[in-house]
């Protein structure tokens, strides 16, 4: 039984290599929307329309380049801590603002999903709560120079160098790499993709 392919509306690597040991095939499909956070959003809800929202894009675009119909997931992270969300640093201060306010604490990481496909724009939400071990300026200087934390929400993958600082999880760690396995597979399955291990 072949599985079906997919669309990816993302520029992750992170999202593209969960999705082959997934063993799902995709072809990317990028568009850009707005990702400013509006006046008292929610981190969980600001990732939901997010990914709904690049879902809806990427459906435009398939239609308006006359793509084959094919499902189109999207996604977004972010992390959050205070009520605050913590997005893209955009230089080594920022970065080392944001590692300094995780530094000995727990956050939250909230990743939302979305999968257009002819049943219309179904989503689903992870979150996780991370402990980040104390930082001290070099170890977070030394962090920031390795070019890391750039293109990153919160300021840092828990994939990379960062896990070496990573004390402990609870929830998805899928979903803090920015696409949560469990939450995908169930999008899909109800979308009627077939998926690798499905006997249906």
């Amino acid at each position: 039984m072949t599985t079906s392919t997919l669309y990816l509306a993302s520029r992750s690597p992170r999202r593209a290599e969960i999705l082959k040991a997934m063993g799902v095939p995709f072809i990317l499909m990028l568009s850009d929307i707005d990702e400013s956070v509006h006046a008292g959003e929610a981190p969980d809800a600001y990732v939901l329309r997010l990914a709904a929202g690049k879902a809806a894009a990427g459906l435009q675009q398939m239609q308006a380049e006359q793509r084959p119909a094919l499902p189109l997931l999207a996604a977004d992270t972010t992390v959050c801590i205070d009520g605050d969300i913590l997005g893209k640093p955009e230089d080594a201060p920022h970065a080392a603002a944001m590692l300094r306010r995780l530094s000995g604490r727990w956050h939250e990481v909230h990743t939302g999903i979305a999968l257009a496909s002819a049943s219309g724009i179904q989503t689903a939400l992870s979150s996780t709560r991370v402990l980040v071990d104390d930082l001290d300026e070099a170890a977070i200087a030394a962090y920031i120079a390795s070019g890391e934390p750039y293109g990153k929400a919160g300021a840092y993958g828990i994939q990379g160098l960062a896990s070496m600082f990573i004390r402990r999880i609870e929830g998805s760690y899928s979903g803090v790499m920015g696409l949560p396995v469990f939450e995908t597979a169930q999008l899909l399955r109800n979308a009627g993709l077939r998926l690798p291990g499905n006997h249906e």
